[in-house]
């Protein structure tokens, strides 16, 4: 082999292994370190009303526990007003399909009674006692079929109370987390300053730079994908709140909000509810909901098309089909929760090329040095 194929081959190797060394590290230490991880987020945050506090003369102590009081409270105060309009429209939801449950019932049985319905099964009750050959096989995959269906259902409910118990389980460990957290974002705070002066001086003098440029890229990136997806799933809110409250719809707030976190799912979005809604609507003879449904997606396209690619553009530059591949990606290597680390996944690597870390790497592999 050529001597320099073969130096190149190595440094490539290398790159690779230093890079799945930092994946098993992270990988490993994540989970021991992520209460840090997550304090360190919050002393950010609150850094710029620490400052605001501190330029009236308070004590830095005092700046630092005035402020995570502020956000703290202010948190728990908005999430404890969601939770309970939440379930107060749940409820009245809830009694809704109560009152539904017959209508639902009669829809199914007009269904049942149609002359093509009825058709369809007579032929099969025909082909049933004129082949009493597939018996068998016809009771066998019935029978498989209902154990399937059953499983399922059952699978599913004790998979939600499994859930209800170990999130209940959780909540004293969950507790003495929230506490370490925030007694660690108070001392980080305190020494914002010195702390980030002491981790700059780890790094070598050469990675000062670079790491400064990848930090400040990565925190726009991400900045700008939250701050875009919190503008849209608000706008596509509002505009379904306000439209449900217009046709008359009980519990817009609930249904709006739900609809308004569908909408995170690029190319599936609103129309993934309104349409079968509007559909079941015109079959049970309310025409004019029918109609305000159609209108209102219609009202909620335009608006996402004038808006999405406006905000995405300057918030992160990645557009919708990237972000789509991102999103499928984490949710089949991370489940649920991977439909939000995968667009996260996306804006690191974008920030790690516009920073040039891998234009670097590959003139290291190339010719040993890094540009």
């Amino acid at each position: 082999m050529d001597s320099l194929l073969f130096k190149r081959v190595l440094r490539g190797l290398w790159v690779v292994l230093a890079g799945a060394g930092l994946l098993l590290a992270l990988y490993v230490l994540l989970p021991l370190i992520y209460p840090l991880l997550l304090a360190w987020l919050l002393a950010y945050l609150i850094h710029p009303l620490v400052l605001i506090l501190k330029g009236f003369k308070l004590p830095g102590w005092l700046a630092v526990s005035l402020s995570l009081l502020f956000y703290i409270g202010g948190t728990a105060l908005v999430l404890t007003a969601l939770i309970t309009r939440l379930v107060k429209e749940l409820i009245v939801l809830l009694q809704t399909f109560d009152l539904h449950t017959g209508e639902w019932r009669d829809l199914l049985l007009s269904i049942s009674r149609n002359a093509s319905i009825q058709n369809i099964i007579n032929q099969i009750n025909q082909f049933y006692h004129e082949n009493p050959g597939y018996h068998d096989t016809i009771d066998s995959n019935i029978n498989r079929t209902t154990e399937t269906v059953g499983n399922a259902v059952t699978e599913l409910i004790t998979g939600f109370f499994n859930m209800i118990l170990k999130l209940i389980s959780a909540l004293p460990s969950l507790g003495t987390i929230l506490m370490v957290i925030v007694l660690a974002a108070f001392f980080l705070s305190t020494g914002w300053e010195r702390h980030n002066a002491r981790l700059t001086a780890l790094l070598p003098p050469p990675l000062v730079r670079p790491v400064s440029e990848i930090w400040g890229d990565l925190r726009k990136a991400l900045v700008g994908y939250l701050r875009a997806q919190v503008v849209l799933i608000s706008v596509t809110a509002v505009i379904v709140i306000t439209g449900l409250l217009l046709l008359g719809v009980n519990s817009a707030f609930v249904i709006g909000l739900t609809i308004g976190l569908v909408d995170m799912v690029p190319y599936v979005g609103v129309g993934v509810v309104l349409f079968p809604w509007a559909l079941y609507s015109y079959m049970t003879g309310d025409l004019g909901l029918a109609i305000g449904l159609l209108v209102l997606y219609a009202v909620i396209l335009i608006t996402r098309q004038v808006l999405e690619p406006k905000v995405l553009a300057s918030s992160i530059g990645l557009d919708p089909l990237t972000m789509l591949i991102g999103m499928f990606a984490g949710l089949q290597l991370f489940g649920m929760l991977g439909l939000l680390l995968g667009p996260v996944l996306l804006v690191v690597l974008d920030a790690f090329n516009r920073a040039g870390v891998f234009r670097a790497l590959h003139s290291y592999i190339v010719s040993g040095k890094l540009h």
